[in-house]
């Protein structure tokens, strides 16, 4: 999907963090500013141009960017990431392990494009790991957040909002002789998507094979899961936030279920928490406009 011809649209880079970091933004300038971030392995154009035009609609300036190592921004080739059986002692055990980066440093990469942006405060949007990214940003930047939304995500509590079994040997599952890198992530879309607003196999394989034409990457998936896997809990931290919060998450998503959601509006008093029926972790078109009417709202 385009821009809406009518609406502002803006590409390009910024230096962020010392990063050189992809964005699209849409809207005024002078309207008050929405910055998506997106999750695991996520390019930017996993923020619907619908929901941003949705929120421009609504009087905002809509961000959305690609996180470091993913998309068109800067890539840390030649970083290794721990492998999985030290990423499982680490989520089970906290045993100690050095990763290529953190959600901590993604975090200064958001306020970093801020900066390069001259956005002095901003809401904040974030899906999955965007989220919790997101969370972070809020937490750290009091005074450059001005609301926090957090989509599909979770507080890094040990057993909340973890995947089951099935899903998290999909997640990983090896490229093969007859099956691709993009078949694997189509099985994934159908595991982990909304139930009662289906993507067809095809769709799902237009989307994604777009997005590995925009860009390819895919050692950047292990070194994004192993700052998710190092992150410690961010009880503390959600407990700091003042701003307010919005918590959405879907009843049936596999991949970060409900109580990620459920405990992260725990540890926020003042959060307001909006469950979908049907819905898993994705973005579903039918409920767009009931997620910018949230957010604009909120």
């Amino acid at each position: 999907m385009s821009p809406d011809k009518n609406s502002r649209f803006v590409q390009g880079f910024v230096q962020a963090n010392g990063l050189r970091i992809a964005y699209e933004e849409f809207g005024d300038p002078n309207d008050p500013a929405i910055v998506l971030v997106a999750g695991l392995f996520n390019q930017l154009v996993r923020w619907p141009v619908a929901l941003c035009e949705l929120l421009v609609a609504r009087g905002y300036r809509v961000i959305r960017f690609d996180n470091r190592d993913i998309g068109l921004s800067d890539k840390m080739d030649g970083a290794r990431a721990p492998g999985l059986l030290r990423l499982f002692l680490v989520s089970q055990f906290a045993v100690p392990v050095k990763t290529p980066y953190t959600l901590d440093d993604m975090a200064e990469d958001t306020i970093g494009l801020m900066d390069a942006l001259n956005i002095q405060a901003a809401h904040i949007v974030g899906m999955s790991m965007g989220g919790m990214i997101s969370q972070i940003v809020a937490a750290r930047y009091p005074k450059r957040i001005l609301s926090l939304t957090s989509i599909m995500s979770t507080s890094g509590v040990r057993g909340k909002g973890v995947p089951s079994i099935p899903v998290s040997l999909q997640m990983i599952k090896p490229v093969t002789k007859t099956r691709s890198a993009l078949d694997n992530s189509v099985d994934i879309w159908r595991m982990i998507g909304s139930p009662a607003y289906p993507v067809s196999d095809e769709e799902a394989r237009q989307i994604l094979q777009a997005e590995q034409q925009r860009s390819n990457n895919p050692a950047a998936y292990m070194r994004q899961i192993a700052a998710i896997k190092a992150a410690p809990n961010r009880i503390e931290l959600l407990r700091s936030i003042k701003v307010p919060v919005l918590i959405i998450h879907g009843k049936q998503d596999r991949l970060v279920p409900v109580s990620g959601g459920i405990d992260t509006a725990k540890y926020i008093p003042h959060a307001k928490l909006c469950l979908f029926e049907g819905m898993g972790h994705n973005l579903p078109k039918p409920l767009l406009a009931k997620f910018a009417e949230l957010i604009a709202r909120h």
